[in-house]
């Protein structure tokens, strides 16, 4: 669910089951976020299942009403999963007003990690647990418990961290928000598998939509909401009649309020929800029992068929081109003045879009060959990556003394809304291609490691662009002979000898060149060779483990 959401500066990656609106999110999949989403592929196999019962003669849906009770546990387990990932994406925001380095996005941009490698220890998930206390309890109590109680930490320790004297300690706040992520990924496996016992055979299709609908809400709140509310110029400008010079709820309130919530509700459920009680009339799904050693096996003998192992190397690559756009657009914005509360509230009027474009482009993958659709948006999606280069460019010199016009948010928002034709074009491809070769019999197992490979591939090019950002940036000391502006420390005699350091070549700009130059490159030379997979016999993408 990779959805690069420029808004945000970062990938959000959302994981599991559901098809979420960057990177959150994926991941956020969303910056605003675009995170392409992720599918749920055990959900659609059970789904699939429990039509073809459905349609026996006589045969009754019995409906959600006996069950609402588990709907609205798992959607609110769904949106406490959303929270602590909209918080991380809302830190490199926090991060770029108080002008840390890019080398520090780029560590901090680790925290979103997480989601792209949980299926490395999901098998352990599924296979470790005490049978008495519940398969899947086992790993969400503890899980949210330290959920929060990290939160909590973060309440009494976020304000120093971020406003030290010698700038905010990006390592120490990577390291917690990394926890966050990591806890909150581990959490998304056991709901994920929860969910698919707890609902019955003919509601279990309710499962993907809960995780669709909480995920976002809950990134929706700790992202666009808080950044909304701690902004001082927001609550005076649309909530208060009195301005003041604070926001209405301050990081540390956030953090504190949420901490609770997850510490009583995880009680709550760890007291008096059981697993595994069947409600009347239901007939509930069997739990997969798969050991680890198998598993882990099993991926290990689909990479190496050759057609996949091709295939995951392209997907690794492919979003090179992209990385510059996706990753550092909308930290240069803040950089520029762009207040970013204001981006992060475009992520509003997106949600329609977002929700339409999987349902349009999908009649154009249905077919035999998908990943045509994905070859033929991808140099759009390249230009799409200049024009982010020129509005940056352009911002400093809209900014008007009140703030930014209307026609500017305007255009920033026709952007993104074409970045987002471009990414959904894509990203629907691929998925439809994924779901095309997956084997059948293992198709669960095939379509995450697919899913994790095009996540990973969006990851680390993203944490690349970020960390070079400063190396390529040429600055000289004006006003203080013999001075420069090479490091840190260089640029702090400067200002003490009564200088400062000017920009004289952005780096941003060299990379949105240098990643357009690669993705030309690899559309013209492996972009048809991914096609190419595509006249593969079906028996080429076979695990022959299970033949």
């Amino acid at each position: 669910m990779e959805h690069s959401d420029f808004m945000n500066g970062r990938q959000r990656k959302m994981a599991g089951g559901a098809t979420l609106p960057e990177n959150m999110r994926s991941t956020n999949r969303g910056e605003i976020s675009a995170s392409e989403p992720e599918v749920d592929d055990e959900a659609e196999g059970l789904i699939r299942g429990s039509d073809s019962e459905d349609r026996r003669p006589g045969r009754v849906r019995p409906g959600i009403r006996g069950e609402l009770g588990n709907v609205l546990l798992l959607l609110f387990l769904y949106v406490l999963q959303g929270i602590p990932l909209g918080l991380a994406g809302s830190i490199p925001l926090i991060l770029q007003s108080k002008s840390v380095s890019y080398r520090d996005q780029a560590f901090f941009s680790f925290v979103f990690w997480p989601f792209s490698l949980k299926l490395f220890w999901a098998p352990l998930v599924d296979a470790l647990y005490f049978s008495r206390f519940g398969r899947r309890k086992s790993w969400l109590v503890p899980t949210q418990y330290l959920l929060g109680l990290f939160m909590l930490y973060l309440s009494v320790t976020v304000d120093s961290l971020l406003q030290d004297e010698k700038g905010p300690d990006v390592v120490t706040l990577t390291a917690v928000f990394f926890m966050l992520a990591f806890l909150a990924a581990t959490q998304d496996i056991a709901v994920d598998g929860w969910a698919l016992t707890m609902l019955s055979r003919e509601n279990v299709g309710y499962a993907s939509t809960c995780n669709s609908v909480g995920q976002t809400a809950g990134y929706f709140l700790g992202n666009v909401l808080f950044l909304a509310l701690e902004s001082a110029n927001f609550c005076n400008k649309y909530l208060r009649m009195e301005p003041k010079d604070t926001g209405i709820v301050t990081l540390s309130d956030f953090l504190f309020f949420w901490g609770v919530m997850f510490l009583v509700s995880t009680t709550l459920v760890a007291v008096f929800k059981r697993e595994n009680t069947p409600a009347k009339g239901k007939k509930r799904v069997p739990e997969e029992t798969q050991g680890v050693t198998e598993t882990y096996k099993l991926l290990f003998s689909i990479i190496k068929m050759p057609t996949v192992f091709t295939f995951c190397s392209l997907l690794l690559t492919a979003k090179i081109g992209f990385s510059a756009a996706d990753a550092v657009t909308g930290l240069k914005l803040v950089e520029a003045g762009v207040p970013k509360e204001q981006l992060a509230l475009l992520a509003v009027p997106m949600v329609p879009l977002q929700i339409l474009l999987p349902l349009v482009i999908s009649r154009y993958t249905a077919g035999p060959r998908p990943l045509d659709v994905f070859y033929k948006a991808f140099p759009f999606r390249l230009l799409i990556g200049l024009e982010y280069a020129l509005l940056v460019w352009w911002t400093p010199s809209v900014k008007q003394e009140g703030g930014f016009p209307v026609y500017y948010y305007a255009i920033v928002l026709l952007s993104y809304a074409v970045h987002q034709v471009a990414l959904y074009s894509m990203y629907v491809a691929c998925m439809a291609f994924h779901a095309k070769v997956s084997d059948p019999l293992i198709g669960g197992t095939y379509m995450t490691l697919l899913n994790t490979v095009t996540n990973l591939g969006g990851n680390w090019p993203s944490t690349v662009a970020l960390w070079l950002v400063d190396a390529l940036t040429s600055k000289e000391c004006q006003g203080a002979a013999g001075q420069s502006c090479g490091s840190p420390a260089e640029a702090g005699l400067c200002v003490k000898e009564g200088g400062v350091c000017v920009t004289t070549l952005d780096g941003y700009y060299v990379e949105s060149v240098v990643c357009v130059v690669i993705g030309l490159a690899w559309w013209v030379v492996l972009g048809k060779k991914m096609r190419r997979l595509q006249d593969q016999s079906p028996a080429a993408w076979r695990c022959r483990a299970n033949q």
